[in-house]
């Protein structure tokens, strides 16, 4: 039973245990991929968020630093209601800061500038009454001038974050422009994504006619983040503090996912699913663990889904028996509260003799490839659209093709940010009078995921343990000899030694 203040962690995979055995033909690997989905779930159980300010569960220091970034280019003065918003919104989240929260404010243009806390003091203020009244004065005086260098304002708050002991380090960036003056920046945006890729997360917001929906996306992914964006400069504040409030629940500052491989069996790749879609960075597993680790952070009370794959031999291997590929464990590094973790388990692979049938793909990867191809059709459709008259026959073949795999996913919320760009009286036809910033809404809207939903009747399961009875065949047992993971209805260790892992019975 979970205690009241202890966060729970739940882990389950889901995959299509089968692949064939037999040689591949011209052109494939020697080897196979097996593609599984590793579903986490987190909940604080009614709990407070690890930003709710200091106390028993939580030490003296403090638990959030924040770095609030304001584009203050010429082009915020176009109109200046993007300003005003942007004030009113940054006024709105610093009122929100708990007391103790370390932050700061810069203003970004050529160069990034510190607004709060002034010349002279430590690199972050400590929010309280005065210093949030103090900070939000300095915003309300701000000019618009300059142009777009984004990579010299996230190395700032780099630099600015640096030496802070708080779990959770965020920056929450808005700019209403495309990082044009990125060459006359004495860091790039490249640069800069290198230098801060796991120093803090990021969430990038865009605001007026004239944001790159592909620029947010770039920064979300690789600093952890979520990319957004306003239609109207009115709507700011309430999703500023939309986004604060779901910061302050944050109830685990870093996951890590740890998979350790069985020999002959190579990590490809490990890649958040849903809700959005990221690369994660491989690191060696901490003291006293094996195989390879995947950060993420920032969980709230949410749940959400990686794909694992890795590439496997058959060669040598017996036919329709369940062999462990590789051990998946969740890692929570200490930040003060008690965290319950699931035991590991196994991702599986049984060899058959039978060709590889895709219809029998599990159903978590079939919708992840229907994402990407979802994205890659708004995709086609925009460039298509971009050339005019000219491409408006591919536009509409593409617009076609995506309404088509959003209506597969059973995504509502894509198909009505698709049907934004449909032309209501010729469907399948991308409207007149588009805005590029209507494409822009739509590239953000098809870059979000969501899970499947429950199994229809005869199809195979989710993630999550089978029905009880004998030992979970999603479970893991440890050889008491050699200390070799592997399937918890194992007879025998599939490791170094191959002793039974049960006594026999007398």
């Amino acid at each position: 039973m979970t205690g009241a203040g202890q966060i729970e962690v739940t882990l389950a995979v889901g995959q299509q245990k089968e692949l064939p055995a037999a040689p591949p033909t011209a052109g494939q690997p020697a080897g196979r991929e097996m593609h599984a989905i590793v579903e986490i779930g987190v909940s604080s159980h009614g709990g407070p968020g690890l930003a709710a300010g200091p106390g028993p569960d939580h030490g003296t220091g403090p638990v959030l630093a924040e770095v609030l970034i304001i584009d203050t280019s010429r082009s915020m003065l176009h109109p200046a209601a993007k300003l005003h918003a942007a004030k009113d919104a940054t006024g709105a989240a610093l009122r929100l800061l708990p007391d103790g929260t370390a932050f700061a404010v810069l203003s970004g243009r050529f160069d990034a500038t510190v607004v709060h806390p002034g010349p002279g003091r430590a690199p972050l203020a400590v929010a309280g009454p005065a210093e949030r009244d103090a900070a939000e004065r300095a915003v309300r005086i701000l000019d618009a001038d300059g142009g777009t260098a984004i990579g010299t304002w996230l190395d700032l708050a780099r630099r600015l974050l640096k030496q802070q002991p708080a779990p959770v380090k965020h920056v929450l960036l808005l700019t209403d422009g495309r990082n044009e003056h990125d060459h006359r920046a004495a860091m790039s945006l490249e640069t800069a994504l290198d230098a801060c890729e796991g120093r803090f997360v990021c969430d990038a917001w865009g605001i007026g006619d004239d944001w790159d929906a592909e620029l947010l996306l770039r920064i979300a992914r690789r600093l952890h983040g979520r990319a957004g964006a306003v239609r109207d400069e009115s709507e700011l504040t309430e999703a500023y503090e939309e986004l604060m409030h779901g910061l302050l629940g944050t109830a685990v500052p870093e996951l890590r996912i740890r998979l350790t491989p069985t020999p002959g069996t190579v990590i490809r790749r490990v890649t958040q699913v849903v809700p959005n879609e990221q690369e994660l960075t491989a690191v060696p597993a901490g003291p006293g663990g094996r195989g390879t680790e995947y950060v993420t952070r920032a969980w709230g009370d949410e749940v959400r889904h990686f794909q694992a794959v890795l590439g496997a031999d058959p060669t040598g291997r017996d036919t329709g028996e369940d062999l462990q590929l590789a051990a998946v464990e969740v890692v929570v590094p200490d930040f003060g509260r008690p965290v319950r973790l699931p035991a590991p388990r196994p991702v599986l692979v049984r060899w058959t003799d039978n060709p590889l049938d895709a219809s029998r793909q599990y159903p978590g990867v079939r919708r992840h490839e229907l994402y990407q191809q979802t994205s890659a059709a708004v995709a086609e459709a925009y460039r298509a659209w971009l050339r005019g008259t000219d491409g408006r026959a591919a536009a509409d073949r593409a617009l076609t093709r995506a309404l088509a795999l959003a209506d597969e996913l059973g995504d509502v919320q894509l198909l009505g940010a698709l049907r934004r760009i449909e032309d209501g009286a010729d469907p399948g036809r991308v409207r007149a009078g588009l805005k590029d910033v209507d494409w822009q809404h739509l590239i953000l809207s098809s870059a979000m995921t969501t899970p499947p939903g429950p199994p229809a009747c005869g199809s195979p399961p989710g993630p999550g343990p089978e029905a009880a009875g004998g030992p979970d065949p999603a479970a893991l047992v440890e050889c008491p000899h050699c200390a070799w993971l592997g399937p918890a209805d194992s007879a025998y260790c599939g490791g170094d030694c191959g002793r039974p892992l049960r006594e026999s019975p007398t």
